[in-house]
């Protein structure tokens, strides 16, 4: 081959990889308003200054970073994939740690706005940039022209004099005609930068304004006033713990092996987690050096309990910015299947999670609200009688101003153990003898003489009582004499055999009568009553489950079971 022949060949780029790269992964406004802010940070800003028209759908971003020169515009922030990493390099001078890694951030800034205008100088210098137009560039994505042959439109300067003026250094990025409109309230962007852009809470040497506005841990308020408890981890120093959830009603710090830190709150109800006017919800959210990496953590050890749908908090793990790159092209997650990230959720959801599956239970049934059912702790009739006694004993909350409210309030909380078991107490005996009445009609069960009398001697009182009360109303639905005996009585009726010569349950109901007798007029059981109860009252359980089962005709109708 002669050397004619040996001609040599390279890479030809088009401009279409613009869009493979990034151009159209960024899905959100707020995820390029977080490239945008990433480096300002990066670049060693002081501060942010973010500036939105929403009438003219026109944004602007301007720091007071490092800047850039002719060289540093064309050669590193017009060259895609160009990382400050190089060479090693992982802080900025100011000993930051780097956000950027893979070069293609920049790109956001091309999906959001029909035209982006880039202005930056270094200090003492001139200012540098151009204008990139998104309609051109489509064009010359169609035509498949290469980088070199798309130039960028010329500054005018005398256009952006309002945010030039007093800029001694930095960067200002003008986004034109924002793609979909600006349809957030400030209010919401607020909250926003407030929650997701970490760094500008953590450090004190980086601030974010909002129209002149600076972000701070206040426009996180109203979140906070809806928080309950807070689980903090490895003693996490964050202003939003130490200043607006220091009211939590309860808190524990979680000691996690490792560099894990951050916190885990619940709120009141579900809905206090949703964004207002969006569909969008906090979450417990993963942060690598102060920048959102990953929304909504749990997603990926789900628990199927009802407590994740409470749940919010933002976990540190700067162990994940290393030399190899976890994040995907989007910046919206952790590629899938990283190591790294795999045994973070596993810790996490051993030393945390579990944790707080526990405690948010009985924090919740501690403050009177309804816990997690899946909750094995106490059993299902507690829990439900527990509930029932909580949204009843709201109603005997009084006005903070009263002078007896730590009084009364001392009271109600005294009664709840006592109403646990009382109310469940009761719905057994309730469900029990009526059961036992249903099956005596049911069979047409003969009334005894002894039980007509005992059934005479309470209409009578029923009467009398009625009288005294000026009632005329009825107050039974039936009136017939089984609806006027208790359990010793009826199973009297419907068990023949003799208490004193073998076990029956009418000797059941004969020990059961005086403790029954105290819980139907709410007196409050001593412990060794509640045991006596508890042991007789399984024992009558079973006893009319047999006797009902025995009638397989009324074993189908009332329980509703197969019987064999």
């Amino acid at each position: 081959m002669s050397d004619k022949d040996k001609e040599q060949f390279s890479f030809e780029i088009s401009l279409s990889v613009l869009n493979h790269l990034g151009r159209n992964l960024y899905r959100s406004f707020i995820t390029v308003l977080g490239e945008a802010i990433s480096n300002s940070w990066d670049a060693d800003a002081k501060s942010v200054q973010i500036y939105i028209d929403k009438k003219k759908n026109n944004l602007v971003i301007k720091d007071d970073g490092i800047g850039m020169s002719k060289n540093d515009f064309k050669d590193k922030f017009l060259k895609i994939g160009y990382s400050k990493r190089k060479n090693g390099q992982t802080n900025s001078a100011k000993g930051r740690p780097y956000i950027g890694r893979k070069g293609i951030g920049k790109l956001a800034l091309l999906s959001c706005a029909d035209k982006i205008t880039i202005l930056s100088k270094t200090k003492g210098g001139s200012y540098v940039g151009g204008i990139i137009d998104n309609s051109g560039l489509d064009k010359a994505i169609t035509d498949d022209l290469t980088p070199q042959q798309y130039l960028l439109g010329t500054l005018n300067l005398n256009n952006f004099s309002k945010y030039t003026k007093n800029h001694k250094q930095g960067t200002i990025i003008y986004f034109e005609n924002i793609k979909d409109g600006i349809k957030n309230s400030l209010d919401y962007l607020k909250k926003t930068i407030a929650l997701y852009f970490r760094f500008s809470l953590l450090d004190d040497s980086f601030n974010i304004f909002l129209d002149d506005e600076k972000i701070t841990i206040q426009c996180l308020k109203e979140l906070a006033e809806k928080t309950e408890f807070l689980w903090n981890i490895n003693d996490h120093n964050d202003p939003y713990i130490k200043k607006m959830l220091n009211k939590a009603k309860e808190r524990k710090s979680l000691n996690v092996d490792g560099t894990i830190k951050g916190f885990v709150a619940s709120v009141g109800l579900p809905r206090d987690l949703k964004v207002i006017t969006t569909d969008e919800r906090i979450g417990v959210d993963l942060f690598v050096n102060g920048r959102l990496r990953e929304k909504d953590i749990l997603k990926n050890i789900p628990t199927a309990r009802v407590v994740e749908s409470y749940l919010y908090g933002q976990i540190h793990f700067n162990e994940m910015d290393d030399e190899v790159d976890r994040f995907t092209s989007n910046r919206e997650g952790i590629v899938a299947d990283d190591s790294k990230h795999k045994n973070f959720l596993d810790k996490f959801r051993k030393q945390v999670i579990s944790i707080v599956l526990e405690d948010w239970d009985a924090w919740r049934r501690k403050h009177k609200k309804d816990g997690d059912k899946e909750n094995q702790s106490i059993s299902p009739k507690e829990r439900k009688s527990e509930e029932l006694y909580n949204v009843v004993s709201e109603e005997y909350t009084l006005p903070k101003d009263s002078k007896n409210k730590k009084n009364v309030d001392g009271w109600v909380n005294d009664l709840g153990d006592d109403a646990k078991y009382n109310f469940a107490s009761y719905a057994e005996c309730f469900i029990s003898e009526n059961l036992i009445r249903k099956y005596i009609e049911e069979n047409k069960i003969t009334i005894s003489k002894e039980a007509e009398e005992e059934s005479k001697k309470w209409k009578e009182r029923e009467d009398d009582s009625k009288g005294k009360g000026n009632i005329s109303i009825e107050i039974r639905k039936i009136k017939k004499d089984i609806g006027y005996l208790s359990m010793d009585d009826l199973a009297a009726l419907v068990d023949k055999k003799d208490p004193n010569k073998e076990a029956c349950l009418l000797r059941d109901a004969k020990e059961y009568k005086p403790i029954r007798d105290a819980l139907a007029h709410t007196a409050l059981l001593t412990d060794v009553a509640k045991n006596k109860l508890t042991t007789v009252y399984e024992n009558i359980k079973g006893r009319v489950r047999t006797l009902l089962i025995g009638n397989k005709k009324y074993s189908k109708k009332v329980l509703g079971k197969k019987t064999r």
